[in-house]
């Protein structure tokens, strides 16, 4: 047999099925599309469910793909063993109505031992203990004894996820020989040892369950299989795991040389290897189909690989950042069959080096705050750290549960782990709760999935903005319906639209639709799953019914300027990229008639300067009045253009290309002006964060920016009539304003003082004597806390040593301050203590240093009895 690497056996596996009647498709992203029960692709059938539910008609009745995947459920095990992984590629054949068990089992043995060339006295089939059909094709037709065929339950052999679709599986296992065995005589097929591998399973999907335990045949029977490419790898190359196949020992060999270490030799850092060898393939690929980090969702665990990958590179000694090296040998090695990671390299090694460098100075203060939580519980004298502070640690800066045990026994301490999984358990269920409940793998079920598949809809309003078609469905807001009336809503399906659905960022067009007996108002139109477009709205006159022959008028003014504002969204992102790098991707984006939104990835606040050379050249663009062109061509035709593709977006064999002038090259399926001088002008309304490594940017062209502009002028000149100005001298007139200002603003302050020193002479009388200190508590109306201040350090220099005490009612509001000299503190005086229990008697609280202190209260009749208990409070501090 020879040793086939990762690469060849994936193109070896595509070719094979493609050699048997599939349509090879290409890996979907990893961000699952329509499916709220998922966070991320984990099963090569996964983004396949809308074909096995009938809610999409397949491409093709047979389908092979390889599709990456990843899987999170136990993240903590990844690197303990070399078994767990997070990010793998799943190889698989599909048929949707075609072929059943006798083809899905020949293939399987055809091509693990005839093209890739195992030995088959090496390889066992298993099967439903009461699949009797597929029993008799492995043994009678492909002629495998029946004590190699191993007969397994429900549990291992029988694919069902509730109700609905289910069937028994057909596993194939691959004997690795006695050297990986436990060393029992009894070792067989289904021994927990890693002697015998599953490296296939077919899923005959042939019953439907009601979720009571019975089953029906389906009239449709499907096949679902999968291989994992780098299980497959590692049988094919005779190693001990995926961990040491030729695409990922390349990697971990990396991960070696950094740290100065050697593979297998320490079992401690063995497990640091594995852990950052998956995790980097994982983030990755996360990062290439546009997964950003964050605190929640997918975002999080992209986070938490990042971190927890980073930190096992400081348990190995690596200094500095490290991963986005890694980063690139990933992408080195997997971009023969995923080019978007080459595609994306700078923006993935930006990303990765961000995250790495803002979790160094994170965990920095992780162990800072780690350490004072040993010294609190030195001082309480416990040995065990609390789940809520376990937890905290671990969420808050990225500690995973055994970091914090490994520093904590160091010390001689533990953690209450059982705490920390009960904080874990509430984190899941809000995350779980988050994802919605859906039906049956996952899709909402709504009344659009009532239609019969085989309607589609074409949308044709790139060059119209009417056109006749025939009405195919209706439906209320509950039910497929044979007509709507007058007042009536509901959703419009026809052969053939003019009408854009919202997609891409652009808002959907609205309109009218009108047959010979009634008139329909569209107020939206949405894309559906199966091609299907429709337009929502209510019939405003007679009746509309399935078959009526139909006239769609889409409103022209609407569109116009959306399309305005969606090409300037093109012309705004090669701006960007010109100023700012290439590292510049869209992240997002809304437009509509009004405004456009424009969200993109970059690492910090876009400087004025910066703001406005884009804009120059957006403007620039727009007076050369660049002829906008779109064409359909390949996908790999498309790339060599340079056509900036949308980030993770998934694409098919054929692209719309959107070239403005060979400025801007993107791919893009949505409406444009016919040449840029359409936009008339462009303007930036303001930039801001949105999220970590994204930035936004809402600007206006065309009407929008005029209203805008109208909008200016009318507050200039409101503004001038206020200020009895004109919008001429405006400028002066305020300049002269603000000088007036602060020249009364300072005469009111010279008054103040000078009342203040009035009222001043007035109180000095008023000094008392508590044991041998001097204290003067008084009441001054009219005077603020900051006159307050003022007049209580000048009282405090005539008193010379002692405590001043004032309080003023202004406004309704009462006004106290405290001060104390530094010879009175020595003796116990403390001026924000004082403060503190006499603030209280006016309704308000307050505190401060020993010297200095301040208060505000809304009860002016406490006055007297707060300055009378000044006098209490200080002979009491004073020893």
């Amino acid at each position: 047999m020879q040793p086939y690497g990762v690469n060849q056996l994936r193109k070896m596996f595509l070719e094979f099925f493609e050699s048997k009647g599939h349509l090879a498709m290409k890996s979907f992203s990893l961000v699952p599309h329509n499916d709220k029960s998922l966070l991320l692709i984990n099963s090569g059938m996964a983004p396949l469910k809308p074909y096995f539910t009938g809610q999409e008609i397949p491409p093709n009745k047979r389908v092979t793909t390889c599709q990456k995947c990843i899987r999170t459920g136990d993240i903590e095990n990844v690197g303990k063993t070399a078994r767990h992984g997070t990010f793998f590629e799943m190889l698989g054949n599909f048929s949707f109505g075609d072929y059943f068990k006798k083809e899905a089992i020949e293939w399987s043995w055809e091509f693990l031992t005839e093209v890739v060339g195992l030995d088959p006295d090496r390889l066992y089939p298993s099967v439903y203990v009461d699949d009797d059909e597929a029993f008799e094709i492995w043994n009678k037709d492909m002629g495998i004894p029946a004590e190699r065929i191993f007969k397994f339950g429900k549990e291992d052999n029988f694919w069902e996820h509730g109700s609905g679709p289910c069937g028994p599986c057909s596993e194939i296992y691959y004997d690795r020989g006695e050297k990986y065995g436990c060393g029992r005589e009894d070792c067989t097929v289904g021994c927990e040892c890693d002697r015998y591998m599953e490296i296939w399973n077919n899923v005959f999907t042939q019953f439907d369950n009601d979720g009571k335990g019975h089953y029906a045949e389906l009239e449709q029977k499907n096949i679902d299989t999968g291989m994992g490419l780098e299980r497959l790898a590692s049988a094919v190359q005779d190693v001990d795991s995926i961990f040491d196949v030729d695409t990922m020992k390349t990697l971990r060999d990396h991960v070696c040389r950094l740290a100065g270490t050697e593979y297998g030799k320490d079992d401690k850092e063995d497990v640091s290897i594995r852990v950052i060898t998956d995790h980097i393939r994982s983030v990755t690929f996360m990062i290439s189909d546009g997964i950003m980090p964050s605190n929640e969702g997918r975002g999080y665990v992209l986070r938490r690989l990042l971190r927890r990958a980073s930190r096992h590179g400081r348990l190995l000694g690596i200094e500095g950042s490290f991963l986005p090296a890694l980063a690139q040998t990933v992408i080195e090695g997997s971009s023969d069959g995923y080019p978007e990671l080459e595609e994306k390299r700078d923006f993935i090694l930006n990303v990765i080096d961000k995250e790495e460098e803002q979790f160094n100075k994170t965990i920095d203060q992780g162990l800072v705050i780690l350490s004072e939580m040993i010294a609190g519980m030195e001082k309480e004298r416990s040995k065990v750290l609390s789940g809520e502070h376990v937890f905290k640690l671990y969420d808050t800066y990225g500690f995973p549960l055994d970091l914090t045990k490994e520093i904590l026994e160091e010390k001689g301490f533990t953690a209450d782990e059982k705490g920390f999984e009960q904080a874990m358990e509430v984190q899941r269920t809000t995350a779980r709760n988050a994802r919605g409940v859906t039906n049956y793998m996952g899709a909402d079920a709504t009344v659009y999935e009532s239609i019969d598949p085989s309607v589609t809809s074409q949308f044709v309003g790139y060059d119209r903005l009417s056109h006749e078609s025939e009405i195919t469905v209706l439906t209320t807001e509950n039910e497929v319906a044979d007509a709507l009336s007058d007042g009536e809503r509901g959703t419009v399906f026809v052969k053939e639209t003019p009408f854009y659905a919202t997609s891409g960022g652009q808002e959907a067009d609205t309109g009218i639709i009108s047959t010979a007996e009634g008139e329909f108002k569209v107020e939206d139109t949405i894309k559906l799953l199966g091609g299907k477009i429709g337009h929502v709205g209510q019939v405003v006159s007679g009746m509309l019914k399935t078959g009526d022959k139909a006239t769609l008028r889409v409103d022209g003014e609407k569109r116009a300027l959306s399309a305005r504002n969606h090409s300037a969204t093109h012309l705004l992102q090669k701006a960007l990229r010109t100023v700012l790098g290439t590292h510049v991707e869209q992240a997002g984006s809304s437009v509509n008639e009004d405004r456009l939104r424009f969200d993109f990835t970059h690492f910090s606040a876009v400087t004025p300067e910066e703001l406005k050379k884009a804009e120059d050249i957006v403007n620039e663009s727009i007076m050369k009045a660049l002829p906008v062109k779109a064409e359909n061509m390949p996908i790999e035709e498309a790339r060599k253009t340079g056509a900036q593709a949308l980030f993770g977006e998934k694409y098919g064999d054929i692209v719309r290309v959107v070239n403005m002038g060979d400025f801007s090259i993107e791919f893009c399926g949505g409406t444009h002006v016919n040449n840029t001088g359409e936009i008339m002008a462009f303007k930036i309304i303001s930039e801001s964060g949105v999220a970590a490594g994204v930035r936004r940017i809402e600007a206006l062209t065309s009407k929008g920016l005029l209203k805008y502009y109208d909008s200016l002028e009318k507050k200039l000149h409101e503004t001038a009539k206020v200020l009895k100005a004109t919008p001429d001298n405006l400028i002066e007139k305020a300049a002269h304003l603000v000088a007036e200002n602060k020249n009364l603003r300072g005469e009111a302050e010279s008054l103040k003082s000078r009342l203040a020193q009035d009222a001043m002479g007035d109180v000095a009388d008023q000094v008392q004597e508590i044991k041998g200190t001097r204290l003067l508590a008084a009441q001054i109306d009219g005077v603020d806390m900051n006159g307050l201040r003022e007049l209580g350090d000048q009282l405090k220099e005539k008193l010379g040593e002692g405590v001043v005490v004032l309080a003023s009612e202004s406004s309704g509001r009462v006004n106290l301050m405290a001060t104390a000299t530094e010879e009175v503190i020595s003796k116990g005086a403390h001026a924000g203590n004082l403060i503190k229990a006499i603030a209280g008697m006016v309704g308000g609280g307050g505190g401060g240093r020993p010297n200095m202190a301040q208060a505000g209260g809304k009860n002016p009749a406490g006055i007297k009895e707060a300055l009378k208990k000044a006098a209490e409070v200080l002979e009491g501090q004073l020893s």
